[in-house]
């Protein structure tokens, strides 16, 4: 199984304030929490840097983020491509993909086939924004008149520029480490699935509305409560900021879950002490439900009540 991803416009924030090691660590988090949900776990990984010219200094922080990346997901950093294309990227500019292979054991990956009504959905906290949405971000910044220098306006002990550069939390070990603690659990027609959580969901471009439903068979959804889990106040501050409504919140930035398991009643609580034991915050955010042709497939209750004061920084 395979991956491969990149940073988006965060990039730009690395390339203005001239942090650079961070972002390595979110290509390889990008790539390895799409491999992980399926259940494979990472061996190697290999990246693309293109410039339209070779700075050593910058490329060298880049890629020591990339390893510390990589020893995070318990993968192999074995190579790569590295560019200088004048005259398509200006003076100073660079971009980054990461690729990912992986591997899982015939017959226990994740496809949700095993998922039914009744089942527990689990949200494991997120570091903050990850690596989505820094287009809205950064107008949003540029709009209320900040530099990456100042105070974040949700944690004035930090640059905002540092602030909006903590990297994509990497969910491959506890993950991993969950699965082969399973318990056992429906099998789907046709086949074996991963016994007790029959599916996981990486939160990123999307969102909790974008993202969830991919892993749901057909004609189920979800009820999520939106008052169960705690929310960075980053969130809040963008929300202020855009006057962004709960919906578009949902289906354009994580809102504190950057990863989301599902898994049977009987399993549940298995799968929350054995993501807890591995150093994840996780909550119970609600449950799989049966879903009419037409309805959402992700519903949200409890935001719009109290919103400003949950989201407030």
């Amino acid at each position: 199984m395979a991956a491969a991803d990149g940073v988006g416009t965060k990039l730009r924030i690395a390339i203005e304030t001239g942090c650079h090691r961070t972002v390595g660590i979110d290509l390889v988090a990008m790539c390895v929490n799409d491999l992980v949900v399926v259940g494979a776990e990472p061996l190697f990984f290999l990246d693309y840097f293109g410039a339209g010219r070779l700075e050593p200094d910058v490329a060298a922080e880049v890629v020591e983020g990339i390893a510390e990346g990589c020893r995070r997901a318990g993968c192999a950093l074995i190579g790569g491509e590295t560019a200088e294309l004048p005259g398509l990227y200006a003076a100073g500019d660079y971009d980054l993909a990461g690729f990912a292979v992986g591997a899982a054991e015939r017959g226990r990956v994740l496809t949700g086939a095993a998922v039914g009504p009744g089942d527990i959905v689990l949200g494991l906290a997120s570091d903050g924004l990850h690596s989505n949405g820094f287009s809205l971000v950064r107008m949003l910044c540029a709009d209320a008149g900040l530099g990456w220098d100042d105070p974040a306006p949700f944690d004035p002990a930090r640059p905002l520029g540092e602030a909006l550069l903590t990297p994509t939390r990497i969910y491959v070990r506890s993950v991993l480490a969950a699965l082969k603690r399973q318990i056992p659990k429906r099998q789907p027609p046709g086949g074996q699935e991963n016994a007790g959580i029959g599916a996981l969901a990486h939160i990123t471009g999307g969102g909790l509305t974008g993202n969830i439903p991919r892993v749901l068979p057909p004609g189920l959804g979800v009820d999520l409560d939106g008052g169960a889990w705690p929310v960075p106040p980053v969130f809040g501050w963008l929300r202020g900021a855009g006057r962004l409504d709960p919906a578009e919140m949902a289906q354009t930035f994580n809102c504190g879950l950057g990863m989301v398991a599902i898994a049977a009643p009987d399993a549940a609580g298995d799968a929350e002490a054995r993501l807890r034991e591995q150093g994840e915050t996780v909550t119970r955010i609600g449950t799989v439900v049966p879903r009419d042709a037409g309805a959402p497939a992700v519903r949200i209750a409890g935001w719009e009540a109290g919103w400003e004061d949950r989201w407030r920084a």
